[in-house]
């Protein structure tokens, strides 16, 4: 967790990320465990609690965003910010007690533009994939 909060800004409750697994040059994966207890449960939905799609491809933001910092090493050049979101497609639902299995991987790197592309999987089985860009922001 260490690892995770020294590499983006993000805190609980909107931290979507428990730890690093493995960090390569361009890909990394990433897991967390969704806990019964998560507020969101309580109104998405009510006896059928699922996770917000919107958040299961938070995680693969913030997965991209420690992928980015590891690469850049310095915060001083900037804090990568979501830019751009396509092909967002939503295969299986993510249900309380779940552990996502999150990928993110650098496609491209434009300038200060980072244009990756990333997944999350539980129990083996596709949840989501997306594609998404990120530029940095000075702090």
């Amino acid at each position: 967790m260490e690892q995770v909060l020294n590499a983006i800004p993000h805190r609980p409750p909107f931290l979507f990320v428990d730890r690093v697994i493995e960090l390569k040059e361009n890909k990394i994966k990433t897991v967390k465990e969704i806990s019964p207890d998560e507020s969101f449960f309580e109104g998405h939905y009510p006896g059928n609690p699922i996770m917000p799609g919107v958040l299961i491809c938070e995680s693969v933001f913030q997965t991209g965003a420690i992928l980015l910092s590891s690469m850049i090493g310095d915060a001083k050049e900037g804090v990568p910010v979501l830019t751009r979101i396509q092909n967002a497609k939503f295969k299986n639902m993510v249900k309380p007690g779940d552990i996502l299995e999150i990928e993110a991987e650098l496609v491209e790197k434009v300038s200060n533009a980072f244009f990756l592309k990333g997944s999350v999987s539980v129990a083996g089985r596709k949840a989501v994939t997306v594609e998404f860009a990120c530029s940095l922001a000075k702090p």
